[in-house]
């Protein structure tokens, strides 16, 4: 969710970046939110076939959270690919 903030996440883009399926991401997703740790913000543009989105974005607890992640489990995320930019 950090890795492009001119390109905004959603649920289904973050299964398909991260391989995880809806019921692991979503669940995930809704944690953050309640947390205080990502905003969810529903799509306000038409969206004709399919249903509307919602964004998802990391706040400022968000980021920290995710930089103390990184640095006391590194290899966590190498192994994932997601130490330098990625979606934590």
């Amino acid at each position: 969710m950090e890795a492009d903030p001119a390109r905004p996440a959603w649920g289904l883009s973050i299964c398909q970046e991260t391989g995880l399926g809806s019921g692991t991401v979503y669940p995930i997703l809704e944690r953050l939110v309640s947390e205080g740790w990502a905003t969810r913000t529903e799509e306000t543009e038409e969206h004709p076939g399919r249903p509307k989105r919602f964004f998802y974005e990391l706040t400022a607890e968000g980021h920290r959270a995710a930089q103390q992640a990184k640095q006391t489990r590194p290899r966590f995320f190498a192994a994932r690919g997601l130490l330098e930019g990625g979606l934590a």
